[in-house]
């Protein structure tokens, strides 16, 4: 029974209307677990247009690899006609770009004929990313944050905060200091490191008792570019 079903015809060149169908409703079936898993192990959310792209991609590459078969000349002019189209949104997260592969990699197995491996792949490989995602490898115990704080020109800035950020067990490296309003305040940009169990509410409320609730602010994702 298994063997009937692992053991397919990769090089056949002929395609009947029910080959076609099964490809078709395999693939599209892939694609949906796939994007189910993917929105199950994204806790910090995703775009409704990624989720709908990985149940479709599979259905595409399945339906290019049935179209070319073993003719050549089609895989060059297909190559051809798929080269002008351009793709001109920003990289994505590397975890999308596994996702989009593993989708393209299911579409590819339904469009070759192996069912079976298709099936047992994505369910095996579906598995492991729940698993990862409920152990949380991978996942860093700090966080590296932007922290901009104004203080007045009466203020020394070298130890301003030295206080504040060890009573937070707050790792930090002053960054960039500069003044404004015409000198009367000074800018200062540090690189902070939050533990997990880190009160970040607290943190910025004593680091307004200090600078006079003067401009605060604290960047989620630091960029050296802001520096």
């Amino acid at each position: 029974m298994l063997d009937s079903i692992f053991n397919v015809a990769l090089t056949s060149a002929d395609l009947t209307f029910t080959d076609a169908m099964i490809t078709i409703v395999v693939a599209l079936a892939l694609g949906a677990i796939i994007s189910l898993t993917y929105m199950k192990t994204s806790p910090a959310g995703y775009s409704q247009s990624f989720t709908l792209t990985m149940v479709l991609l599979p259905v595409i590459v399945a339906i290019i690899i049935l179209l070319i078969g073993s003719n050549v000349a089609r895989a060059f002019s297909l190559a051809g006609a798929f080269s002008i189209i351009r793709f001109r949104s920003a990289p994505g997260d590397p975890k999308d770009i596994t996702y989009v592969l593993f989708t393209m990699a299911s579409g590819l197995a339904c469009g070759v004929g192996a069912f079976g491996y298709a099936v047992l792949f994505t369910l095996a490989l579906c598995a492991v990313m729940f698993v990862l995602n409920k152990l949380r490898f991978g996942a860093a115990k700090t966080v590296q944050k932007t922290l901009k704080v104004t203080i007045p020109e009466s203020l020394g800035y070298e130890e301003a905060f030295a206080e504040v950020f060890e009573t937070f067990g707050v790792t930090y490296e002053l960054r960039k200091i500069r003044t404004t309003e015409l000198g009367s305040l000074y800018e200062l940009v540090y690189s902070v490191t939050f533990s997990e169990t880190t009160n970040q509410k607290d943190f910025l409320d004593m680091i307004r008792t200090r600078n006079g609730n003067l401009d605060l602010s604290l960047t989620m994702t630091p960029t050296v570019a802001e520096y």
